[in-house]
C-alpha cells in the first residue's frame, strides 16, 4: 500500500530554497561548504534526512532560523536521503552548480524562490520524494511586450548587458 502526500515548504518570500537527494552522512558538511564557498556572505540554514542507523534529520548552516525551518520542512517529508536549503543574498544559479558538484548528491528536485509543494510517497518501508510543483502553471506564451521585459530583468540584474 502507497500513499501520496502533498507537504507545503514553508519559507518567506524572499527566501530560495533548494531541495534535493544524496546520501551519506557527511553530506550536511559537504552541502555547507558548497554554500559558504559559492557566495561571499550568503545567509543560509540547510538539512540532511539520514536514511539509516538513527535517521536523524541533521542541520548546519550560519542562520539559525532558517536552519531550523530546514530543519522542521524536512521533518515534515520525513524522505530518508533528502535534503533542503533555505537561502538568502544569492540566487539559485549563483550555488546550484556548487550544489549539485558535491558527491554524494544524486538529484536536485528544484532550486526556487517560489511556494514549492513537495509530493511524497509513503509506504511501510519509508518515504520518498516523487516531484515537486514549483511555482504556479502556464497562462500563455511570451509575447514581443514580455520578451522585451524578461530582457530588460535580466540586465537590471546584472546578468546580461
Amino acid at each position: 500500500m502507497a500513499e501520496i502526500e502533498i507537504v507545503r515548504i514553508n519559507k518567506k518570500d524572499d527566501e530560495q530554497v533548494i531541495i534535493g537527494h544524496a546520501g551519506f552522512i557527511k553530506t550536511v558538511e559537504d552541502l555547507y561548504e558548497a554554500m559558504v564557498c559559492s557566495v561571499p556572505g550568503v545567509k543560509f540554514g540547510l538539512a540532511f534526512a539520514e536514511a539509516s542507523g538513527p535517521c536523524l534529520i541533521r542541520g548546519e548552516g550560519n542562520d539559525e532560523g532558517m536552519k531550523a525551518l530546514a530543519e522542521r520542512n524536512l521533518l515534515a517529508l520525513s524522505a530518508g536521503h533528502t535534503f533542503m536549503i533555505i537561502f538568502k543574498g544569492a540566487f539559485p544559479i549563483n550555488v546550484a552548480n556548487a550544489v549539485k558538484a558535491v558527491p554524494e548528491v544524486t538529484d536536485v528536485y528544484c532550486a526556487t524562490a517560489n511556494a514549492v509543494q513537495v509530493l511524497v510517497v509513503r509506504t511501510d518501508a519509508g518515504s520518498g520524494v516523487i516531484g515537486v510543483i514549483d511555482g504556479s502553471g502556464s497562462r500563455g506564451i511570451e509575447g514581443l511586450e514580455d520578451r522585451e521585459k524578461r530582457i530588460r530583468l535580466l540586465r537590471d540584474l546584472g546578468y546580461k548587458r
